[in-house]
């Protein structure tokens, strides 16, 4: 038995070798990383309006009017056709329940959902006030933005690239040895976040539904945002 187990883990060992992605000569792998940061100059709104009414029809016309209304005012915010989606509507029967626990129809709800992209974030407060002026009534989400983002990334991807090189060179040298040619590429990962903290006078705001939550009401700006990018490479290596 003791033979058999021995013989099973010298199979599985030169599966693992097998299966194992790196070369068999003498290679390097290394993890390139790189930041960059960039001011929000973007702020994408989501908004919801509500009706409850007799007919579904009258709901209907409620949030279409109260929509018209805000899309009327959008161009005092500098916002055109193609920075906002409305197209969305759903329209369902509201029902509750008695002591009886007997179905009974309330009425009918009609819902649509709006999206806003804003160019110009020292606005941002008046949208909010003439949106819910005009009866929408919820804020459901504020997300600020850069409107630079595609090159940014494309930007912090090849610094990740270069961060990798440099520290495959460095590393070869120290040992001698010359960085050769790439063997494998792994997919990079791309993620981006907010960083606050730094200036006191920028705040993080926390939007839920209608309500909103901010340390000065008003201000709605983020410090930065941070982009950032992970490749893992492997090289050969070149004895001299």
């Amino acid at each position: 038995m003791k033979y058999i187990s021995i013989i099973a883990l010298l199979a599985f060992s030169c599966a693992s070798i097998a299966n194992n992605s790196l070369p068999n000569n003498r290679h390097i792998a290394v993890t390139g990383t790189a930041q960059l940061e960039a001011k929000p100059d973007l702020a994408v709104v989501q908004f919801e309006v509500q009706s409850l009414k007799a007919k579904s029809i009258d709901a209907k016309k409620d949030v279409d009017n109260r929509v018209n209304d805000f899309l009327a005012g959008l161009s005092r915010f500098a916002i055109n056709e193609d920075n906002v989606s409305a197209s969305s509507l759903s329209t369902q029967p509201l029902y509750t329940y008695d002591d009886n626990d007997k179905q009974q129809l309330e009425g009918y709800s009609a819902n649509r959902r709006l999206k806003v992209t804003l160019g110009d974030l020292t606005k941002l407060n008046d949208l909010m006030d003439f949106a819910l002026s005009v009866r929408i009534d919820e804020i459901e989400s504020v997300t600020l933005k850069s409107s630079d983002e595609d090159a940014i990334k494309d930007e912090v991807n090849a610094l990740a690239v270069k961060n990798a090189k440099d520290k495959g060179t460095s590393l070869a040298n120290a040992f001698g040895a010359k960085l050769g040619h790439i063997y494998s590429i792994n997919s990079n990962s791309n993620n981006s976040y907010y960083r606050y903290g730094a200036n006191s006078d920028i705040e993080r705001i926390e939007v839920t539904g209608s309500r909103m939550k901010s340390k000065e009401p008003g201000r709605y700006l983020q410090e930065n945002i941070v982009f950032t990018s992970t490749i893992n490479v492997v090289f050969d290596l070149v004895i001299n």
